[in-house]
């Protein structure tokens, strides 16, 4: 879903941020600029960056996966 109008940030950029480091909403401020035009998206962005801290997999470690026979 698209966040920030004014500068075409969706939530999953967000989460991308995130996942590559941002350790901050004025961090992500800086990187992607969500909430730095008109504000209208601020508080939904600030949420989503709070909501997603801990939640998200770290994309740099390699998970794998074993089948087993049934």
């Amino acid at each position: 879903m698209i966040v920030c109008l004014c500068h075409r940030v969706s939530d999953r950029d967000i989460a991308a941020a995130q996942r590559q480091g941002c350790k901050s909403f004025e961090e992500l401020q800086d990187t992607l600029r969500v909430g730095t035009a008109c504000g209208a998206c601020h508080d939904c962005a600030q949420a989503l960056f709070a909501g997603f801290e801990g939640l998200l997999p770290d994309r740099s470690e390699r998970r794998t996966w074993t089948l087993q026979a049934a």
